[in-house]
């Protein structure tokens, strides 16, 4: 009975930086892994970034070397530091346990609200 709330997003000109938060709603989570997901108009879901329950994390080509993953495990909360942000940036950003052994799948079959994120001039 977890939920998971983002939060976060918002309007921001090219370059800029924003930092997402993944918070739990109900019981506290720092057991699984974890991982941010996108999903821009008319476009599929895609992950952005999985984190172990032990720190080790995983990152799209797209956004290696400007995003980073972090989580607080005693307050079950993800984070992730978007810099040197680029329009094609823009998206719904989702978190969601996940399958750390299988590409950061999700393990729940639904999504939280999301945190919208628009990178534009």
């Amino acid at each position: 009975q977890v939920q998971f709330v983002e939060s976060g997003g918002g309007l921001v000109p090219p370059g800029g930086s924003l930092n997402l938060s993944c918070a739990p709603s109900g019981s506290s989570l720092h057991y699984y892994a974890m991982a941010w997901y996108r999903q821009g108009p008319v476009k599929e879901r895609e992950l952005v970034a999985g984190i172990t329950a032990a720190g080790r994390t995983k990152y799209a080509d797209s956004v290696k070397g400007r995003f980073t993953i972090s989580r607080d495990n005693d307050k079950g909360t993800v984070y992730l530091q978007m810099n040197s942000l680029k329009p094609e940036d823009t998206a719904v950003y989702y978190c969601n346990p996940a399958n750390s052994n299988s590409d950061y799948k999700s393990l729940l079959n639904f999504w939280g609200p999301g945190t919208q994120v628009t990178v534009s001039s």
